[in-house]
């Protein structure tokens, strides 16, 4: 005789949760919720608008990146750091994870990449503003800012570009901050954001979905400690080499510096 399948309460509780939630959503987008694109428009030009307007911003942040694995495992790798900036030409940025301990530095000449944990470090000249080196760290060194669309000064022209769909989700509460929550979708991505409400409309929660790998990976942030104006603490933005790290060429960074650890091997790019 076949034995039944045996399934974790917990789990199928679990389980029947997620599909009550599914019908709840489903049946709430159909009636009265509808999303009103026009308001979610206006809160998200809101906090754009906020951003650009600070000459001075730090935060801290827990980040979250997804990836599959080929038998469709999804894993998450987890870090955190902190971000300070100055306008129009001042960074300092920190991230930790199990695996990569960097700090990133620019003085508005030249960008620095400290290996903490290897003890090395690597300089490159990209004079210009914050905004400029955010699309230089994308683009050519692939190594992206930490919630670097948002920083922007037209973060709202950039996140709206090619949105086909959007939603009002009502509020939410992200580190004990209630949020406005609004969802968006493009062709190949979707992307979530939670804005604190009241005068200072500062991203508290941003999540990117792929839609082009199989069970869609999400990369994450959460911010907190937000600060701007006098309340960011000073900093000069110079590298200052106290631990006698050694210097190394550019192109020997991604060997040095990997953030994915050493037993996992990178697939063909979706």
């Amino acid at each position: 005789m076949k034995k039944p399948v045996r399934t974790s309460r917990h789990i199928t509780i679990f389980i029947l949760s997620i599909v009550v939630a599914a019908l709840t959503i489903g049946l709430a987008s159909a009636s009265e919720a509808r999303a009103d694109e026009a308001d979610a428009k206006r809160l998200l030009k809101a906090m754009s608008d906020y951003m650009a307007a600070q000459n001075a911003i730090s935060f801290g942040y827990d980040s979250i990146l997804e990836i599959v694995t080929q038998d469709e495992q999804k894993l998450a790798l987890a870090s955190s750091g902190a971000v300070t900036l100055n306008r129009p030409d001042r960074v300092r940025a920190t991230r930790s994870g199990g695996f990569v301990d960097i700090e990133m530095l620019f003085d508005g000449k030249t960008l620095t990449l400290l290996g903490k944990a290897v003890n090395i470090y690597t300089q490159v000249d990209v004079p210009g503003t914050v905004a400029h080196l955010i699309d230089e760290l994308r683009d050519k060194y692939h190594r992206p800012l930490p919630a670097a669309d948002l920083l922007l000064p037209n973060a709202y022209d950039e996140l709206m570009l090619d949105v086909v769909d959007i939603k009002d989700l009502g509020s939410g509460v992200i580190g004990g901050v209630e949020c406005d929550f609004l969802a968006f979708r493009k062709e190949h991505v979707d992307f979530q954001i939670w804005i604190a409400q009241g005068d200072r409309p500062y991203p508290c929660r941003f999540v990117i979905t792929s839609r082009l790998v199989a069970n869609g990976p999400q990369y994450s942030i959460q911010i907190r400690d937000w600060k701007t104006g006098d309340a960011v603490a000073s900093d000069d933005f110079s590298f200052r080499n106290t631990t006698n790290a050694d210097q190394i060429a550019l192109k020997d960074l991604q060997d040095q510096m990997n953030e994915l650890p050493k037993h996992f091997t990178e697939g063909e790019a979706q």
